[in-house]
């Protein structure tokens, strides 16, 4: 099962360094995919939740661990033109596909074996799930 870090969290949300490279490499250096918010502004490309904060290289996006959540159109549409980034947008629908064809799937909705399911808290994991994405990654070791 593909276990991904959702915003480079370990141990649970910490919105103070979430979507940070520090996070972020910790995660990856942990052998996890990382889920990562990114928005394109004044033709710059940034990492961030609620705004964009943190900026990165379009090539440091392409990493093929890395889930890319467009946080706004600019950073969809560029993304989805360059095919080595692997990105989707969503809010609150109860699926989105990625770019790479997966099912991201919204907490409790139903999933099939190609999905990827946010998980709030800790907790079970569906039978027929590709896998999670948590900011709990470290808890579903083993």
């Amino acid at each position: 099962m593909k276990i991904i870090s959702h915003r480079g969290n370990l141990n649970g949300p910490n919105s103070i360094a979430e979507n940070s490279i520090i996070a972020i490499s910790a995660a990856l250096d942990k052998g996890f995919d990382v889920e990562i918010d990114v928005w394109f502004k004044s033709g710059k490309w940034y990492l961030g939740h609620d705004k964009p904060t943190y900026s990165v290289d379009e090539s440091f996006l392409e990493n093929k661990k890395l889930w890319c959540h467009a946080k706004n159109l600019d950073a969809l549409n560029l993304m989805l033109k360059n095919k080595k980034i692997h990105c989707f947008w969503h809010q609150n629908d109860d699926f989105t596909l990625t770019s790479k064809n997966y099912i991201w799937t919204y907490p409790d909705k139903d999933t099939t074996g190609n999905s990827i399911i946010v998980l709030i808290k800790k907790q079970k994991i569906p039978k027929k799930t590709f896998g999670i994405c948590t900011d709990f990654p470290l808890s579903y070791i083993n």
